[in-house]
């Protein structure tokens, strides 16, 4: 079965929000991008919650049949990120979130998804 770039982001989206996560965010960046399509950003509050976060949503997507590309970070950094190719996933600590200001870095993207 084959998701479609916007169905992933979705699922991230899903899986987050059912972990807990806060300030789940989901960009369209198709207009500005062309590394992604889709960018979803929220925060963990402890390095447990970033790590089970990760866990499910890997879990979630390889039950989905979507392969991940790539990882970058470790929960005790307080920021992993995702690559599952048009989708890209960040998932920060609060300080992290607020040093890097991604929605701000990124802000022509289209915001499909506020959960905060």
């Amino acid at each position: 079965m084959y998701l479609e770039p916007v169905d992933i982001a979705k699922k991230v989206v899903e899986v987050a929000s059912e972990k807990q996560a806060s300030d789940i965010s989901m960009l369209d960046l198709r207009d500005v991008a062309t590394f992604a399509d889709y960018f979803v950003l929220c925060t963990g509050e402890s390095e447990r919650q970033i790590e089970t976060i990760r866990e499910e949503i890997e879990k979630a997507l390889t039950k989905e049949g979507v392969r991940m590309l790539a990882q970058e970070g470790t929960a005790d950094s307080g920021w992993v990120l995702l690559d599952y190719g048009p989708v890209i996933v960040h998932v920060f600590d609060p300080e992290e979130r607020a040093y890097y200001q991604l929605e701000r870095l990124w802000e022509k993207a289209l915001p499909v998804v506020r959960i905060q």
